[in-house]
């Protein structure tokens, strides 16, 4: 038996009508009627609720069966991680809740560059009587600072849902009702996923103007300061990628779907540590072109390498996940 066909069984057994239950769930009769016929699924408190009026488990609500006679050991279990419907509702407070998080350390990372910028253009113009070596250092100091600041709330988002890691690494196994409920919930974020993405495209697409009318104008003053500009709307425009497509992920995993059907995973966990590797290959070539034998020891003159290290690295994950897909619409099996 489904769910809506025990909560039916369960309702007529205690002799209420479907009005009567919506009054003592505090919900309409509309909602009710939904539930029985499979059309929605109650949320969280909705289903403790029904579990302690009908007095019953969560269990024996959720879980499909042959019948209601059939016991628990005759059912075959899985070795794969199940999803209960309280994990998936804790799992999607919590990105909800570290989506903003990561969209903000995101773009502290991309605007970290910008003091350095600023304090190398304030230098050249002789303002506030920087010197080069200063200038420099400040630069470098509030750019790592900015920088730890993110790294900090990166660590604390990964924190926060350590335990549901294996959403992102393994095959799952959801129980009844999360599949249903977390469509629900994807249906109904996807006018503000689709607002923002929108947003973002336009923002990082505008993020060229500034620079394209300092070239135009050919100050030098001009040209840093746009750079600044670039940086700070392409990172208002991340925030915005990143704000929803954290839920958005969060969502796809538990579906299964997306990025994180089980053939990307498969192949995921090697891509992770070559993007880990990368990174530090570019922080070796910054210091090194920066501070090495022949560098000019000048970081705000560096920044380049940065922006060059992004376009490639964008590049790579396109390619990247080009050959993800690819490779899992071999791996699954033609239709007879």
């Amino acid at each position: 038996m489904t769910f809506s066909d025990k909560l039916i069984a369960l309702r007529k057994k205690a002799g209420w009508s479907q009005e009567e239950l919506a009054e003592r769930l505090n919900v309409s009769r509309q909602s009710v009627s939904k539930w029985e016929s499979a059309q929605s699924m109650p949320d969280i408190d909705k289903i403790l609720q029904l579990s302690s009026l009908f007095s019953v488990t969560t269990d024996c609500l959720l879980k499909d069966t042959q019948d209601d006679t059939q016991p628990a050991a005759a059912q075959t279990s899985s070795p794969l991680p199940r999803v209960t419907l309280a994990q998936a509702e804790d799992y999607l407070t919590k990105a909800q809740a570290n989506a903003p998080q990561m969209a903000l350390a995101t773009a502290l990372c991309i605007v970290s560059p910008i003091p350095l910028l600023a304090l190398g253009t304030v230098r050249e113009l002789g303002l506030l009587g920087l010197d080069d070596n200063l200038a420099g250092g400040l630069g470098m100091i509030a750019l790592l600072v900015l920088v730890a600041v993110a790294v900090v709330l990166f660590m604390q988002c990964g924190a926060a849902v350590r335990e549901y890691e294996f959403l992102e690494k393994e095959p799952i196994e959801t129980e009844h009702g999360v599949t249903a409920l977390v469509r629900e919930r994807r249906a109904a974020f996807a006018p503000e996923y689709d607002r923002a993405n929108r947003i973002g495209a336009a923002l990082c697409i505008l993020a060229a103007v500034p620079l394209f009318a300092a070239v135009m104008v050919g100050v030098s003053f001009l040209m840093s300061m746009s750079i600044c500009l670039l940086l700070v709307l392409v990172a208002c425009g991340v925030y915005a990628f990143v704000r929803v497509g954290t839920v958005q992920d969060a969502m796809d995993r538990l579906l299964e779907d997306g990025d994180f059907t089980r053939g990307h995973k498969a192949v995921k966990g090697r891509l992770t540590a070559l993007t880990a590797a990368y990174w530090l290959v570019v922080v070796a070539i910054f210091l090194w072109y920066t501070f090495g034998p022949n560098g000019n020891g000048q970081p705000q003159y560096s920044w380049f390498i940065w922006a060059i290290a992004g376009v490639v690295y964008a590049a790579c994950v396109v390619a990247a996940t080009a050959f993800v897909s690819k490779k899992v619409k071999r791996q699954q099996p033609l239709p007879e």
